[in-house]
Order: structure tokens, then C-alpha cells, then sequence
């Protein structure tokens, strides 16, 4: 048996080398060594398979087969030792069959290990088994086949593996055939494609097998990486022909890899070639989209897709984009890589990301990146709706509107503003406040700080980055408050000696409408001692609109203390007080019924001096004056009308050629009770010298008192005795003596009056070229006027007025400062010394005794340099000397006034000087009459009113007075049209005069519209109140308070002197009431105020006849002269036609004679009765009274 062994041995060894180069069928039956049949064992082997031939090495063991065969022996192994068989490479180029015998067994019966068979394609990996041994082991040869459906170009190799148990026994394979035809009991699979998925898809493997399947076989998916995919279906094609269906589920990368299909059946194994599944991951950017542009509603976006993770390729690119707080989302394809998506909301925050899609099912890949990016914020909707009030108070209110959301306000960043606009003080005040109360359901909000009974205007202003919208706007009055004080700056005042007249301006906070004003007033303080204050004080009520109040019989010279507080519907607001000094008056004059003195001598009269009571302020002085009864007809009359308030001394009454002197002066103190006294007793009192009367005269004995308090000086006096002339001759000794006395003092006088003359002249001289000429024609004037004095025993109508006569008559105008009468009570701010000669005796064109109301402010009034004589006279129109006036009338009457006639007839008639202004067509209706307008050259210019045209025009001309240019304004009277620009004019030119020669209406046509108010009146923005009116018998005197509203506060005292006596038809029949008239406006226009507004209807014919007769007057006080031919003339060239008609140029004249001849002949009302009992008296030397002579 050895030998037979060592000889088989041999027998491989030889062959060893011709089957290495052989090309192995796969087929053995191992009679020969394994070897030889492209056999070999595993390179790791536990332990190898052994090649056992019985039949060479019989074997005693009962459990071992018998016959030639490989074997792996498990006695004596631990379990779990690997023993690996490989058979060699196969290349098969068609359907077979490997079939091979099988042999397992063990004492125990159970198996001894397991044995599995691998077929690795193409050297790859084993993968699992494609059959092993079940059940137990039998102990006897199996049969089974294997069905493989590999062909070249692949190849394939078959390992046998054993792996031992902890059971012996033995494990054998035998006769291994690799068969060219199919097996008979085992399916062959048909090629099995390839599956190409997309990652998380199903890979469906279809399987066609040939051959016979029962429901015993078993049939799966083996994946090379040890996937095992179970059967899905089958389905019998025929009765040789089946196919299975395996799905690899939720497909990944890993999943990826080869796969085959696996048959078992009772015979063997089916195996199929290794078909490869792909799993493609689907295509995902690796970046997110970027912004290139964002809108309220859109994006523009650029989708990055050039680097993905994942496979291509991409058939599809979509975006996705979703709010970040909600829900929602959508999904658009995109056909290019910059994209916009629309229909977006404002101020949204959105995530956008790219979808990519390759090919297949599942090919969609996840989104990318996202970019997280936000809209931007659109216009509000609308702006807030529904704005109402819900609280009104004085200084705040409280709004409520319609809540509104990001619908309206489509910006989550919004606010909310509540704009205001009210005024205060004339200037708009604009505010804006931010309201937090947005998002409840009833949004209100409460605007405080607010000015009481105030318009505001109030507006809702939504608000967002990008835009803006406003509510309407809501117009609420805020309600009334207590009002503001009353300014103490408007409070204002004229003061007289038993009234004050109040006037102030409303509260510059009113805070509601003013209906009360409280006006409390009482006396603090007076001048006088002897007052009892504590009657004097009250409380009156003034209706909202009356700013003004005047207040009756107050005392004079006592200051009052004055509240005045304003009132609305919510009371009474602060007060303000301030003091006023009611004007001192004269003091009252003890009444003397007879004239007649206790005593009389040739030299001397004894009177009784009484006190005087005090009105306002004590007594400041007693004075005794002695005047002269000279025999002159007017002058008695004019000595009635005006106490002495210039104290001359005896010795410098003859010098001056004064009809008066100061006799005695007595304090306060010495005239407790009544006091005997004697004029001419030759004492001194108090500086003055009562020197003894002169028999031969006639005198009259005043005795008057004067007040001074708060730089005013108030004076009244009374005639209490007359001494008549003695009949009998003086004698002569006495008056050689008084004479003698005269001429001394008057001497020493003489010499101070020439020096202080001297002065004057030298300084006048400076001022003017012709002051010399002037004063030697006054001296001479004097001179004449004297004689005439002295020589005028007859009344005017007695003097002959025959044509042929000579005259020579001389002036009689009077100029030693009393000839134009005053009242007899009137204010000296100075005291004048004894020594020194009035300025009134003297006149100066700057000169005026006048008062001023405390009302009537000081303004500076620009006029042009003053010329030496305003009116030349002409070489036929020579000015005419006061003393020849008379026979110049005269004779110019002569023959039915022929001389008037002809002299009138050279004046220039109508236009003589251009007036465009006047013409033009918006100033047509200005002009009351067509053919009586303005010059241009002349012409009053108003201040120009913005925005209208030609508003500087009022038909009014500058004119010249004496030495005054521009002294006077001659205008039309007003129509209703120009009430306003008259006031204008008057405001913008400083006037504190208006004089009016016309009535209203005459013969029943309007001649000027009435332009002043019977109370208070507003004329745009110039206020105008009557503060008093005094009727006179041929005129009226209104006193207005006229304040201007915008601009600086200011309030001016305005006069207008009405003269009422002027006949609808033709001239006055006498001058006396004119004359008086030029004198009160002449006295009582202040002197530093604007021109004198002179206006009748037209402003021509009366307006030229008051113009000339004042002119005139100044002219033959000034001069000694008149011209008023020239002045006439002059007066045209200014304006037209002014003295219109002849009969006015005639009474022209007959007013100067008139003033010459007779001075100011008005008697004050309290003095009548004495100048009446004057007038009756009986002139001892003449045998007659004033009265039979006039």
C-alpha cells in the first residue's frame, strides 16, 4: 500500500510542472493531487484541507468516507479555525455547471463545522457565501450544483471554506465537474444590468432566470459590501423562465457598490453576475444665493451655482424662499442665474436657497445655503384716519385717532408724530411730538403747553424709512383762561385839571375773548393839603371792546392810583396799577360884585385883598397889578381875556410901553384872612415897587393869585377896583418929582435894555440876513402903531371912504405880547425875571405859548432849510405896510371893487404845474373833484402799502408858511374811499392839527365824508377815540387819541379845529369869528409837531383863505407888511386854484384889516359882567363910556 502511495506521489511530482502551464478546466476528481488541478490552499489557513485517497491509505475510522477526496479533519481543532480551498480562475464563455460532491460527518451527528462556498468576480472582494451546508451531518455524499452566470470577459474564482465547531468530525468535497450545459435543477440568471439611482432613492435589480422555480427556493440580492436585499416579486415568464425583482431602499453612497442575484434551491445555487449599482447624490450649492439688489416688494438674487456638492448633471434650478417667522414658502423655477421674486412684503425678513435636480427620480437635491436678507420698508398705506377730540382744556388737548397696523404702516419701523402749529404773539409757533400710544385699541394723545383760547392746527404724521403720509388736518380752539395782565407799557393818559382820560391796549395774552374790564381808582397824594382823599376813589365795569375810559370831577394837582384788570367767560386775570397827576387848576378868585375901593385918593387906592382858594395846589404868591386905562377902543376888551403871567416892574413899563406893573407881591402867609392894602402907598413888596398913581390917569386894580406845583405855574385873577382920571390939574410939583423918578430908573433900564437889545440883535443877525431890515421896519411900525393909538378917537365905520381922500392911516395891530388872547387860567413852565424883556414882545418863528397834552409825545418833524422870506413881492404887487393897509382897502373898493377885480384876474387859472400821479386810473377815484388834484412836484407821498399800486397817492400839497416850509398840507376832505389814507397821512406826517373850513353837507350835497369817530374806531390798523369835544358858538374842537397797532406802541394827541360858521353860499359877513378861530388853532397846535392839515372840500378856495389870513397875520406881526397878493400867487403854484374866488380874495383883506384894526376882541365867558360894567363906565375927561363910542 506504501509503495503504491509513494508511486502516485511520484507520479504528481512529475506532472507538477506540465500543469502549471496548463489552463485549468475547473474539474477534479482527485485521484490526483489537488494540485494538478489548478487546486491550491489558502495562504492563511488554520489549517489545510488534506487529499485523502483511501484507497491508497485504507482508514480504520468509520466516520471517514472512503474514496479519493479533499477533507478537512475538525478532531483535535478549536472551533472557529478557518480552512480555505480556491479552485482556479474561470473564464467561461457560455451557459455551465459546477457539480461536486459533498460529505459531513461526526460521532455526534452534529456538524462538525460549517462549510461555505464564495465566488469572488474578477479578484474582488468574497462577499458573503453563495451556499453552505445546513441541516446535520448525515454521513454520507451529497450531491449539489452551482449555476453560475459569469462569462468572460470577467472571470470568476470559487473558494471552499471550513470553519471549525467544537464538534469532530470531518468535512469532505468530491468529484467537482465543471459541466458545459446548464444545470439541470438550478436556475441560471440571464446578464444582470446595472442600476443608476439618486441617493434616498429605491435601486430596483430585475433578475431573469431560465429555468423552474417552486416556493422552495430562496431567493435574494447579495451586495458586495454585504447588503442583502430581499425579494420584492417574481414573476413566471414561462415555464423556463422567471424574473425577480429586489429593491435596495434608502439608497446612500454607501449602498453604492455591486450586486448579484442569489438563487438557493434543494440542488444547489444560481448565482449571476455582478451588476453594479450607482447612487448619485443629488446636486446642492455650496453657497448661497447672492443679493444684488432689494426693493419694498423684491429681490434680485444671483444663484451661485457654479460649486455644488453632489452629481450633475443639473436639469432644473429652482428657489425657495419663506419668511422667517411664518410658515409659508414658496417655489419658483429659474431658467437663468440672476433671478427676481416679486410680490414680496415690505420690511419681511426672507430665507432664500437654490434647489439643483439631476436626472431620475429623487434627483431634487436638498436647499442649499440660505441667505437670510430683508425687505425693505414701503410707503405708509395711508396716513392715520379718524382724528378727533376727546378733551379740550385752556392749555392742553387730547386726540384720538383710528389704530392702524403693518398693513397701513407696511414698516415694522415706524413712528408715529403728532405735528402742531398755533400762533403767539403774531409768530407761528410750530411743535412736534412723537406718540408712543400706537398699538392699542383705542390710541389717544394728550398735546399740552398749549396757549389758552388758541387755534391749533393738528396733523398726524406717519412715518417709516422710506416715505411718509399725513392725517387731515384737525383745527381745535383750546378753551378759555384767565387773560394776561394788561400791558403797563399800553396804559396811556391825558391828563386835564378834573378829569383823566385812560386809555391801554387788551392783554397781550387774551386767552379767551375779553368781555369786562375792572377800573378801580383812588387818590394817593395831592398838592394840596387841604383835600380829603379818602372821597375820592370808585369802581366802574367797561365792556370787552372799550379800551378807554375817562374819568370826571377828580381834584386837580392829586395823583390817583388806577387798577385795571381784564376779564374773560374764566374770570378776571392779574391786574397792573400805575398813578396819574391830575392837572393843578388856578386858584379861585374871591368874588368882588363892586369894583369900588374902600378908599381913594389922588395917588392911592385902598382895596380889601381876601384869600383865594386853592384848587389843586396851595397858593404859591398874591400879586396886585396896576394898569393903565388908555384911550383906545379895542384894547380894553382884549385886557379882559388873560391874567399877567409876565411880572414887569414900574420902572420898566415905560420903556416897554407896557400898559401894566406889578405893584406888590405877597406870600401865601400873609394873606391868611382878608388884608387891607393901598396901591400907591410908594412902599416895596417883595421886590416890586408900588409907586403912587398918577392923578391925571385912569387905572384899573387886578389882583391875582398864582399856583406852582409839578413845574406848573396856574394863574387867576380879578379886577377889584378902578380909579378914574382927576379932573383938576395935577400938580405939578408931585408929578416934576414922579417924572424926575421915571426918568432916572428909566435911564438905568434903558442902558440894560440896550445892552440885552444889543445881544438879540447881533444873534438875529447870524440867524437871518435880513433880521436888521426887519427889526428897524418893527421899530418904525411901533412908532406908527403908537400914533395911531393915540390919535383913533372914532370907530371904523365913522372914517371916511371916499376914493379921493388921502389917507394916512397908521397900523394898529398890536404888538406888546397881549394881543392874542388866552385863557384866563394857562401853564408857564418858567418863571420869567422883572428884569428880563419877554420873548413874546419879540416874536421868533420858533416861538409859541402853547400847551401840550401829556398824550401828545414829542416827534421830530424833518422840514426843509428855512428861507429868509418865503414870498417875494413883485415890482407890481408891492407888499402893503400895516398903517397904509386901511387906505389900500379903500381904495381898491372903489368902483364896485374894480382894483380886487382886476388884481384877481392876473392870478394864473387851473393847471400850471404837471399831475400824472393824480391821473392815473387807480387814482382817479381818489380825487373827490376832477380838476382840483395834486401837483406831482408838491404832492404829499404816503408810505407805499406792499403789494398795492399807487398807494402812495392822497390829493394833498405841501405849502409853505411863513418861515416854515412845509408848514401846512392842503387837502381834499375825505372820501369814504381815503378815510384810511387820510389817517395815514396824518399818522405818517406827525400832525397834531386838523383844520376843517367845511360842513358835511351844504345845500344838500355831501362835501366831506366824516372821518372821525363819535366813540372809538378802527381804520385797518390805525385806532381813533374821541376823548373830547368842546363846542364853541362858530366852531368845534374834537380831541382824538390815535394809536397806530402795528409796529412801535405809540399813542398821539390829535386835535381838529372844525370852524362851522363859514356861509354855504359865499364868504362869512364879518371875519371876527375866523379871526378867532386862526387864533385858537395858532395857539394851541404844538411847536415842534408836523405840518397843520388844512382841508374844506376841495381843498382850494376856505383851505387857501385860512392858509393866507394865518400866513399874513405872522407877516404883519413879523414885519409890519402884508403881501398877500403874492402869498396868494405862491400858495397856487403849490397847489391849484387855492383862494378860488374873488369874494374870498376881498374877505381875504378885509380879515387882515380887520385883525389889524381891532386885535383879538373875544371875551372869556366869567368876565363879561365886569367888561360890561367896564364898557357902561363914564370917562370923567370925555364926558363918555367905551360903549357910546363903539
Amino acid at each position: 500500500m506504501g509503495k503504491v502511495f509513494a508511486s502516485c506521489l511520484l507520479t504528481l511530482a512529475t506532472l507538477l510542472p506540465a500543469v502549471a502551464i496548463e489552463s485549468y478546466s475547473g474539474s477534479c476528481s482527485f485521484d490526483e493531487p489537488f494540485q494538478s488541478c489548478g487546486y491550491s490552499q489558502g495562504e492563511h489557513n488554520d489549517l489545510n484541507w488534506e487529499q485523502v485517497n483511501t484507497l491508497l491509505k485504507p482508514t480504520s475510522d468509520p466516520w471517514m468516507p472512503s474514496g479519493s477526496f479533499m477533507m478537512v479533519n475538525t478532531t483535535g481543532r478549536f472551533a472557529g479555525q478557518r480552512s480555505v480551498l480556491y479552485l482556479p480562475q474561470l473564464k467561461e464563455n457560455d451557459t455551465h455547471c459546477i457539480d461536486f460532491h459533498y460529505f459531513v460527518s461526526s460521532k455526534s451527528g452534529a456538524l462538525p463545522g460549517s462549510m461555505n462556498i464564495y465566488v469572488t468576480v474578477n479578484n474582488g472582494p468574497m462577499g458573503n457565501p453563495v451556499w453552505n451546508i445546513s441541516g446535520s451531518a448525515t454521513g454520507t455524499w451529497n450531491r449539489a450544483e452551482l449555476a453560475i452566470s459569469i462569462f468572460w470577459p470577467r472571470f470568476y474564482q470559487v473558494y471552499f471554506e471550513v470553519i471549525t465547531s467544537d464538534q469532530h468530525g470531518y468535512l469532505a468535497i468530491d468529484e467537482v465537474k465543471v459541466l458545459g450545459h446548464p444545470c439541470p435543477k438550478t436556475p441560471h440568471f440571464v446578464h444582470v444590468q446595472n442600476v443608476d439611482v439618486n441617493a434616498g432613492q429605491s435601486a430596483t435589480f430585475q433578475c431573469t432566470a431560465n429555468g423552474k422555480t417552486s416556493a422552495m427556493d430562496r431567493l435574494w440580492l447579495q451586495g458586495a459590501n454585504g447588503r442583502v436585499a430581499p425579494l420584492k416579486d417574481i414573476k413566471v415568464q414561462n415555464i423556463r423562465r422567471f424574473v425577480a425583482t429586489f429593491n435596495v431602499v434608502n439608497t446612500t453612497k454607501k449602498d453604492a457598490g455591486n450586486y448579484r442575484c442569489m438563487v438557493r434551491t434543494e440542488a444547489g445555487v444560481g448565482v449571476s453576475n455582478y451588476a453594479e449599482l450607482i447612487v448619485k447624490e443629488p446636486p446642492v450649492p455650496i453657497a448661497p444665493p447672492q443679493l444684488s439688489s432689494v426693493g419694498a416688494t423684491y429681490m434680485w438674487i444671483q444663484l451661485n451655482t457654479n460649486s455644488i456638492n453632489g452629481d450633475g448633471p443639473i436639469i432644473l434650478k429652482e428657489v425657495e424662499y419663506h419668511t422667517v417667522s411664518g410658515s409659508w414658502y414658496d417655489i419658483q423655477v429659474v431658467d437663468s442665474n440672476i433671478y427676481k421674486i416679486g410680490h414680496l412684503d415690505p420690511d419681511t425678513e426672507y430665507e432664500i436657497s437654490v434647489l439643483l435636480t439631476r436626472p431620475g427620480e429623487g434627483g431634487r437635491g436638498s436647499p442649499g445655503p440660505a441667505l437670510r436678507t430683508r425687505t425693505k420698508c414701503a410707503d405708509p398705506m395711508h396716513g392715520p384716519r379718524k382724528l378727533q377730540v376727546v378733551e379740550i382744556k385752556s392749555r392742553q388737548i387730547t386726540i384720538r385717532w383710528e389704530p392702524f397696523g403693518y398693513n397701513v404702516t407696511r414698516c415694522h419701523r415706524y413712528n408715529l408724530t403728532i405735528l402742531y402749529k398755533y400762533q403767539v404773539g403774531g409768530q407761528e409757533q410750530v411743535r412736534e411730538e412723537v406718540s408712543w400710544d400706537t398699538e392699542s385699541s383705542h390710541p389717544q394723545h394728550t398735546i399740552t403747553n398749549l396757549t389758552p383760547f388758541t387755534n391749533v392746527s393738528v396733523k398726524l404724521v406717519l412715518m417709516n424709512p422710506e416715505g411718509r403720509k399725513e392725517s387731515q388736518e384737525l383745527i381745535v380752539q383750546t378753551d378759555e383762561d384767565v387773560p394776561g395782565a394788561v400791558p403797563l407799557e399800553s396804559l396811556q393818559s391825558s391828563t386835564f385839571e378834573e378829569k383823566i382820560f385812560l386809555q391801554w391796549r387788551e392783554p397781550a395774552q387774551t386767552y379767551g375773548i375779553i368781555t369786562l374790564y375792572e377800573i378801580t381808582y383812588k387818590a394817593v397824594s395831592s398838592f394840596d393839603p387841604e383835600i380829603d382823599l379818602s372821597k375820592q376813589s370808585g369802581q366802574d365795569i367797561k365792556q370787552g371792546n372799550e379800551t378807554h375810559y375817562l374819568f370826571f370831577g377828580l381834584y386837580p394837582g392829586t395823583t390817583y392810583s388806577f387798577t385795571i384788570k381784564a376779564s374773560t367767560a374764566k374770570g378776571f386775570g392779574p391786574a397792573i396799577t400805575s398813578q396819574f397827576t391830575t392837572r393843578i387848576s388856578a386858584p379861585s378868585m374871591p368874588a368882588y360884585e363892586l369894583e369900588t375901593p374902600l378908599n381913594q385918593t389922588d395917588s392911592t387906592v385902598t382895596v380889601m385883598l381876601k384869600p383865594a382858594q386853592s384848587r389843586g395846589a396851595p397858593v404859591s404868591v398874591y400879586q396886585v397889578i396896576v394898569e393903565e386905562e388908555r384911550p383906545r377902543r379895542t384894547k380894553k376888551t382884549t385886557e379882559m381875556l388873560k391874567c399877567y403871567p409876565v411880572p414887569i416892574h414900574y420902572q420898566n413899563s415905560s420903556l416897554l410901553n407896557s400898559q401894566y406893573y406889578f405893584a406888590a407881591e405877597f406870600p401865601p402867609s400873609s394873606l391868611l384872612s382878608s388884608l387891607l392894602f393901598t396901591i400907591g402907598d410908594n412902599k416895596t413888596y417883595n421886590g416890586y415897587w408900588n409907586t403912587p398913581l398918577l392923578p391925571h390917569k385912569s387905572y384899573s386894580i387886578y389882583y391875582q393869585a398864582a399856583s406852582r406845583a409839578n413845574g406848573e405855574t396856574k394863574i387867576d385873577c380879578v379886577r377889584i377896583a378902578t380909579k378914574g382920571a382927576a379932573t383938576s390939574k395935577p400938580d405939578s410939583e408931585h408929578e416934576s418929582q414922579s417924572d424926575h423918578t421915571v426918568k432916572i430908573a428909566g435911564g438905568i433900564a434903558g442902558i440894560l435894555l440896550f445892552v440885552i437889545i444889543f445881544l438879540g440883535v447881533v444873534l438875529v443877525m447870524k440867524k437871518r440876513k435880513l433880521a436888521k431890515k426887519r427889526k428897524e421896519t418893527l421899530s418904525n411900525t411901533r412908532q406908527e402903531m403908537t400914533v395911531m393909538v393915540n390919535s383913533m378917537d372914532k370907530s371904523y365905520t365913522e372914517q371916511g371912504t371916499n376914493c379921493d381922500e388921502a389917507f394916512s392911516f397908521m397900523d394898529t395891530h398890536n404888538l406888546n405880547g397881549r394881543s392874542v388872547s388866552s385863557p384866563s387860567s394857562f401853564t408857564m413852565k418858567t418863571n420869567t425875571l422883572s428884569t428880563t424883556v419877554p420873548n413874546s414882545y419879540y416874536p421868533d418863528e420858533n416861538h409859541t405859548n402853547s400847551e401840550t397834552s401829556s398824550l401828545a409825545q414829542p416827534h421830530t418833524y424833518k422840514k426843509r432849510d428855512p428861507v429868509d422870506i418865503p414870498y417875494q413881492t413883485g415890482q407890481l404887487h408891492p407888499a402893503i405896510r400895516v398903517a397904509d393897509l386901511l387906505q389900500h382897502i379903500t381904495q381898491m373898493k372903489c368902483a364896485e371893487g374894480y382894483g380886487f377885480k382886476e388884481e384877481y384876474e392876473t392870478f394864473f387859472e387851473g393847471q400850471s404845474a404837471p399831475w400824472e400821479s393824480a391821473k392815473k386810473d387807480e387814482n382817479r377815484m381818489k380825487n373827490r373833484y376832477g380838476n382840483i388834484i395834486a401837483y406831482d412836484h408838491s404832492r404829499v407821498r404816503l408810505q407805499s402799502i406792499e403789494d398795492e399800486a399807487s398807494s402812495d397817492y392822497i390829493n394833498g400839497n405841501y405849502v409853505d408858511g411863513y418861515h416854515r416850509p412845509n408848514h401846512y398840507i392842503a387837502t381834499q376832505g375825505p372820501m369814504q374811499e381815503t378815510v384810511y389814507d387820510f389817517w395815514r397821512m396824518i399818522w405818517h406826517e406827525n400832525t397834531a392839527s386838523i383844520v376843517m373850513v367845511t360842513n358835511l353837507v351844504e345845500v344838500g350835497r355831501v362835501k366831506c365824508c366824516k372821518y372821525w369817530p363819535d366813540d372809538t374806531e378802527i381804520y385797518k390798523d390805525i385806532k381813533v377815540t374821541l376823548i373830547e369835544t368842546e363846542l364853541l358858538a362858530e366852531y368845534v374842537i374834537r380831541t382824538f387819541a390815535v394809536e397806530k397797532q402795528r409796529g412801535v406802541h405809540e399813542i398821539r394827541e390829535i386835535r381838529q379845529f372844525h370852524f362851522t360858521g363859514w356861509p354855504d353860499h359865499g364868504v362869512p359877513y364879518h371875519a371876527t369869528g375866523l379871526l378867532g378861530f386862526v387864533r385858537q388853532v395858532k395857539s394851541k397846535n404844538p411847536p415842534n409837531s408836523g405840518p397843520l392839515v388844512v382841508h374844506c372840500s376841495a381843498g382850494a378856495g376856505r383851505t387857501g383863505c385860512f392858509i393866507v389870513i394865518d400866513i399874513m397875520l405872522d407877516m404883519a406881526e413879523r414885519e409890519g407888511v402884508v403881501d398877500i397878493y403874492n402869498c396868494v400867487r405862491e400858495l397856487r403854484s403849490r397847489r391849484v386854484n387855492m383862494v378860488q374866488t374873488e369874494e374870498q380874495y376881498v374877505f381875504i383883506h378885509d380879515a387882515i384889516l380887520e385883525a389889524c384894526l381891532c386885535g383879538d376882541t373875544a371875551i372869556l365867558a366869567s368876565q363879561v359882567r365886569s367888561v360890561y360894567y367896564e364898557m357902561n363906565k363914564v370917562d370923567p375927561q370925555t364926558n363918555s363910556s367905551q360903549k357910546k363910542k363903539k
